[in-house]
C-alpha cells in the first residue's frame, strides 16, 4: 500500500513583526499573500507567523478573525507586552517555525510581491541557505534624509570595514533554509542592526551560501523617523559588531 503523496511541492513560513502596524494591516496581508503565491515556483504551502512586539491596542480580536478565517491551520500568533525590538520579534517567530523555508519582511509587506517572490524562488533554484534582499538607488528617493544617511554609512562600513558578501544589508526582507534560520537564531542585536550582525557571522562561516536579490518596494511607502534613543543603542551595537571581527 502506498502512502498518500503531499500536494505540495514546498513549505514555506512568512514571520512578520508586528509593532504599530498601519490601518487596515490584516486585510492588507491576505490580499498581499494572494498575489505572492501566484507567483512562486511550484505549489507552496504557506503558513503565516505573527509576532505582536508590544503593538497593544493596534492589534485587535477582529485582525486575528480576518488571519485565522483566511489562513486556517496555517496561522500562528505569538504576543508579548513590552516592546523588544524586530531582531527580538523575529528570533522568537523564527524559533517556532517548523517549514523547511523560512521568509521575513514587515508588517505592511512593502516589497513588491514580485520582488518577495524572486527571494523565495532564488532560495530554493540556487540552494543558498539565505538569500538577502538588496535595494536599488531608486529606493533612497523615498527615504526620509535621516533614515537616508544611516542606510548609505552602513553601506560604506559593510563594504570597507566588515567587506560582507552583500552590501546591502538593512533591507527588510531576506528568506533562508533551516542552516540559515538556525544562523539567525545565534544574533543577539535586538533593534536594527541585527541583520547586520547576522551576515557579519555568515561571512565567517566557510560554505554558508549568501546571495543577493534586487527588489523594489510598493509605490507609497511611508517611513517612520529614526529615533534618537535608538540610533545611540544601535551605535553601541555597531561598534559591538565591529569588535567580534578580532575575536573570530
Amino acid at each position: 500500500m502506498s502512502l498518500p503523496t503531499s500536494p505540495y511541492t514546498s513549505h514555506l513560513a512568512i514571520v512578520l513583526p508586528c509593532f504599530r502596524p498601519p490601518a487596515g494591516w490584516a486585510t492588507n496581508i491576505i490580499s498581499s499573500l494572494e498575489r505572492f503565491q501566484t507567483l512562486l515556483v511550484g505549489k507552496v504551502l504557506i503558513h503565516l507567523y505573527v509576532v505582536n512586539d508590544g503593538a497593544g491596542a493596534d492589534v485587535t480580536e477582529a485582525d486575528m478573525d480576518v488571519l485565522r478565517s483566511a489562513l486556517p491551520g496555517r496561522f500562528t500568533y505569538l504576543t508579548y507586552t513590552t516592546n523588544q525590538g524586530k531582531g527580538h520579534a523575529l528570533r522568537k517567530g523564527m524559533a517556532q517555525v517548523q517549514e523547511p523555508y523560512c521568509l521575513f519582511t514587515d508588517i505592511d509587506f512593502p516589497y513588491q510581491e514580485h520582488s518577495m517572490a524572486a527571494v523565495y524562488n532564488k532560495l530554493i533554484d540556487s540552494g543558498a541557505d539565505i538569500v538577502v534582499g538588496v535595494r536599488s538607488n531608486a529606493y533612497y528617493a523615498q527615504v526620509p534624509p535621516a533614515r537616508r544617511r544611516v542606510s548609505r554609512m552602513l553601506r560604506r562600513v559593510t563594504r570597507y570595514v566588515l567587506r560582507l558578501p552583500v552590501e546591502d544589508t538593512q533591507c527588510g526582507l531576506k528568506a533562508f533554509n533551516s542552516t540559515g534560520r538556525a544562523l539567525f537564531l545565534r544574533t543577539t542585536t535586538q533593534r536594527y542592526l541585527f541583520d547586520l550582525e547576522l551576515l557579519f557571522l555568515a561571512s565567517r562561516i566557510r560554505h554558508l551560501r549568501v546571495l543577493a536579490q534586487p527588489v523594489e518596494l510598493k509605490p507609497g511607502v511611508i517611513f517612520s523617523r529614526l529615533n534618537p534613543r535608538i540610533l545611540l543603542t544601535e551605535t553601541g551595537n555597531l561598534v559591538r559588531i565591529l569588535s567580534r571581527r578580532h575575536r573570530l
